[in-house]
């Protein structure tokens, strides 16, 4: 390579430099001017499909984009998990910037069924303070289902009682919802009152969820006998299903009596009746 050729190789990665340094300059200028006109940039929530009304958001239907200030809408959401398992109220376009106004949390407003898992059922089941833990239980917790049922025999009827559901999730108590506000806002004339629902035992009724063929059975204890149906109170992180209560309870195994056929003659029968 001779001089004139070095030359002009060093001319041609002069010049570029210097055009590189012209671009770099005028887009930091035209950064400026538009940070100046519309603010600086912020960081928020759009959504990357449709989103139909009463659906539930996930990761998948989000992510993260920059927009100048004076484009970003009051209430916008800056962060992914804020926005992550909230409920639609209105259908969102693909793109649309997600804002609080447009997302709630599930409750009876977006109604019962976001509650459910998927392949189970929701039924509701009527109590008192007796059946009920004294009322003491509140959406979320997990209880056992205990039936007393009477059982005819040659003898009369004879109550049985059996432990036939275990770790039973309550996904409301009455109208409280899980995932719903613990606080309800009321107005009387021109007061504002503040009502923790938490501890609101104004309630008759609650709704568990379980599997389609434990429903069924549910069913037909409350179509048959609606008042036999009890629950016991788990400890939040005990979701152990034992099979030491799967055994039904009577008369006789209470007061360790033991139940001879009638065939056996030699043998005295205990007969212990029970209203």
């Amino acid at each position: 390579m001779n001089k004139n050729e070095t030359l002009v190789l060093w001319l041609s990665i002069g010049l570029a430099i210097f055009a590189v340094m012209l671009v770099y300059s005028y887009t930091q200028e035209k950064s400026e001017a538009l940070t100046k006109r519309f603010g600086a940039k912020t960081t928020l929530v759009v959504s990357t499909r449709d989103i139909n009304e009463m659906e539930t958001l996930d990761e998948s239907m989000l992510e993260l984009t920059e927009v100048p200030m004076d484009f970003a809408q009051p209430g916008h959401i800056g962060n992914i998990e804020d926005a992550t398992g909230l409920v639609a109220l209105a259908p969102i376009q693909s793109g649309e910037q997600i804002l609080d106004n447009k997302i709630i949390k599930p409750g009876p407003v977006t109604g019962l069924s976001l509650q459910v898992t998927p392949k189970s059922r929701a039924l509701t089941i009527p109590i008192d303070e007796m059946r009920g833990v004294a009322k003491l239980i509140k959406p979320g917790d997990r209880v056992d289902i205990l039936a007393a049922l009477d059982v005819r025999s040659r003898g009369g009827n004879t109550r049985h009682v059996k432990t036939i559901l275990q770790n039973v999730v309550i996904l409301a108590t009455g109208l409280n919802v899980v995932n719903e506000l613990p606080r309800l806002h009321e107005q009387v004339g021109s007061s504002d009152f503040i009502k923790n629902i938490r501890s609101n035992a104004d309630f008759s009724s609650i709704t568990i969820e379980a599997e389609p063929d434990d429903i069924q059975k549910l069913v037909y204890i409350l179509s048959t006998s609606p008042g036999s149906l009890f629950l016991s109170l788990r400890h939040p992180n005990d979701s152990l299903v034992s099979r030491q209560v799967s055994q039904t309870t009577t008369i006789e195994s209470i007061l360790g009596l033991r139940t001879v056929s009638s065939s056996t003659k030699k043998t005295t029968q205990t007969r212990v009746k029970v209203k």
